[in-house]
């Protein structure tokens, strides 16, 4: 379909509808004004920017190539919803150190980049640990004996990123991410506090991949800390919904395993999220499968399902 297309048959769709979809840079296009310029196409108006952008992380950016894809966004009427810096995803048996080093110390840096593109929010990630977790070990009560600078350190990053005008979200990960069930996701976040800054991004899958599947259920218990709700594809093993299996393909929303359609019209309808973010799926590709166009097939299964979304 070509962009001119697109937009004639996105007229009727859009509307008055409340929530508005983004995805990952990368997933429209590698090059980042070719990005931009097809999301604005089909009807996205916020951009969610992480790596790919000259070839690079957007941390890595300078000040004229970060000017550089804010006056592209503006000239196709767009802002910057979020900066999804990979700030914290580290491993914290390496100790506390690097993470002063390697992250703490970047905060200047991510608010320098940030004051030229005017996200709404900066993401950090949950961190990881590569130490093995008994069953039913809470990551976070182990965090607070082996690792209690964590938190501090968190506090301190999103507290500085609030002086500077910006809010910040913490998204949960995957390989040994410490935010795997919604005890954890609230239990760090009881320790943060700070809700007058500070959001969480519930990535679906990545929650799933961890051992937790996507329910109502779960959402029930996220849903006071929901800022940012990130969703893609991913079928399990078993034909049919699969239901509390693990992720292993990857596939587009319309064929994931996981209740896309429910839990995307809670969210929609409870208004967590204005901003939504299409991700890619991970998993093993499926022979024969269609790969192709997969974020744009995303983007018209939802609107086509999900009436809040535009």
């Amino acid at each position: 379909m070509s962009d001119q297309t697109t937009v004639r048959s996105l007229t009727n769709v859009l509307g008055k509808r409340s929530v508005r979809m983004a995805m990952l840079n990368t997933m429209a296009d590698l090059d980042v004004n070719a990005s931009i310029a097809r999301q604005a196409s089909w009807g996205i108006r916020d951009l969610d920017l992480k790596d790919g952008i000259f070839g690079k992380a957007v941390l890595d950016l300078d000040d004229t190539e970060a000017a550089a894809v804010i006056a592209s966004a503006r000239d196709h009427g767009m802002t910057v919803h979020c900066l999804s810096t990979s700030l914290f995803f580290d491993d914290v048996e390496l100790g506390e150190e690097r993470f002063r080093m390697h992250h703490l110390a970047r905060i200047d840096r991510a608010i320098a980049i940030a004051r030229i593109m005017r996200p709404r929010l900066v993401r950090l990630l949950a961190a990881r640990s590569s130490r093995p977790r008994p069953l039913g070990e809470n990551a976070i009560e182990r965090l607070d004996r082996d690792h209690p600078w964590l938190v501090g350190m968190y506090a301190e990053a999103i507290d500085r990123l609030h002086a500077a005008g910006f809010g910040s979200t913490i998204e949960n990960e995957v390989h040994g991410c410490v935010l795997s069930t919604p005890d954890e996701v609230l239990a760090l976040f009881a320790r943060l506090g700070r809700r007058d800054r500070l959001c969480f991004t519930w990535d679906v899958q990545n929650l799933w991949e961890q051992g937790t599947f996507p329910t109502v259920a779960v959402y029930e218990r996220l849903r006071p800390l929901i800022g940012y709700y990130h969703l893609k594809g991913g079928r399990s093993e078993s034909v049919g919904d699969g239901a509390g299996e693990p992720l292993v393909w990857n596939c587009g929303l319309a064929d994931a395993s996981w209740p896309v359609i429910e839990l995307t019209q809670r969210v929609a309808r409870d208004g967590v999220s204005p901003v939504m973010c299409l991700n890619p799926s991970h998993g093993k590709r499926i022979d024969g499968y269609d790969y192709a166009d997969a974020a744009w097939r995303d983007l018209v299964y939802l609107r086509g399902a999900v009436a809040e979304i535009g």
